[in-house]
């Protein structure tokens, strides 16, 4: 026992002292045994609590247009090969967008991410975010940021201009196992919108989805790319497979294995926004409040076609953790601080 708390507390000042951990101990984080998985959370949350304490950011989806989709990613009910029946539209009005908003406020939400099916934006799909982001943050002042597909200088330019914080742009997957979820786009073309985002002055927000058959070593693969990107904010899904889409009845991930892949997210990405994303309920399921000790942010509310729990439980689980939200207030502060 003993020597296995020095394991994990040794790889966590590892990393407290600056240094990184190597494939090696990457690998054995997402081996851990399933006995020792309070040591390694425990390990975890030194590194978490050295740099965010014990806030924890809050961030709600808009889905702003639904469907429609060319692309043919295998996890998506949006895509142009899947049969899921879910709700397409174009995109929403502009009030809708700033009810969103209101509602986000309202609720405390630091982060209201603005989302559109696609391959891309269109200029004209631009304008109308554009026009809705700077009526959001006149009235309400709070973080934004908008995932939209991918993008073209011109459009990253007047994203960041119109007030969006952060664009979000997921690898998804390892470069390696790419071609194995699409391939209508290539795994470049994801990692070129995120160095595009960060260009323009938006703060790069990229992620990943865990449980789609790729191996351990993809997972560790995917950890490593984002802290090559520097993404300031890493949205971690698990797979919450959809009927009709290519990776129906796809079942691999454990709650006990999903901690395990937070806990490595936070030891290579130790400064970073680490989020419990999609999935979390279906995947994490009793066990959602022990991955805050990896990671420092959640979505509240549904998702794009699935849905999450009730606000409520969100935000009883973080009053019985003893964990803060982190306030609108300071997530203003943060902004004019740059973070």
């Amino acid at each position: 026992m003993n020597h296995e708390k020095n394991q994990w507390m040794d790889l966590a000042n590892k990393v407290l002292d600056g240094g990184s951990i190597t494939n090696d101990e990457a690998l054995s984080i997402l081996e851990c045994p399933d006995d020792d998985i309070l040591l390694l959370m425990h390990a975890s949350f030194q590194i978490r609590k050295r740099y965010f304490g014990k806030k924890v950011k809050l961030n709600m989806i808009m889905n702003a247009k639904s469907g429609l989709c060319p692309e043919n990613c295998g996890y998506c009910s949006q895509s142009s090969i899947s049969s899921a029946p879910i709700d397409t539209y174009q995109m929403v009005e502009k009030e809708a967008l700033l009810k969103g908003a209101k509602r986000a406020y309202d609720l405390n939400i630091g982060t209201y991410c603005i989302v559109a099916s696609g391959r891309g934006p269109s200029n004209k799909e631009i304008d109308h975010v554009v026009d809705a982001v700077k009526e959001i943050k006149e009235t309400y002042g709070m973080k934004i940021c908008a995932c939209l597909g991918l993008l073209k200088p011109e459009q990253a330019s007047r994203l960041k201009e119109a007030g969006v914080d952060r664009y979000n742009h997921n690898i998804n997957t390892s470069e390696k196992n790419h071609a194995n979820i699409t391939t209508t786009h290539t795994y470049d073309d994801r990692v070129n919108t995120v160095e595009m985002a960060k260009n323009s002055g938006m703060s790069p927000c990229s992620g990943v989805i865990v449980g789609m058959k790729e191996s351990k070593q993809d997972v560790v693969d995917m950890a490593n790319s984002l802290k090559a990107l520097d993404a300031d904010s890493i949205p971690v899904n698990f797979l919450h497979a959809i009927d009709g889409t290519p990776l129906e009845g796809v079942k691999e991930l454990n709650p006990l294995y999903c901690l395990k892949v937070l806990a490595l997210f936070r030891f290579i990405n130790p400064t970073k926004e680490i989020r419990i994303s999609g999935g979390r309920e279906v995947n994490l399921r009793s066990l959602q409040p022990f991955g805050l000790y990896a990671a420092n942010s959640i979505f509240v509310g549904d998702y794009l076609t699935t849905a999450g729990q009730e606000d409520s439980e969100d935000h009883r689980m973080l009053l019985d953790l003893g964990f803060e939200v982190e306030s609108v207030e300071e997530m203003k502060a943060n902004i004019a601080a740059g973070k």
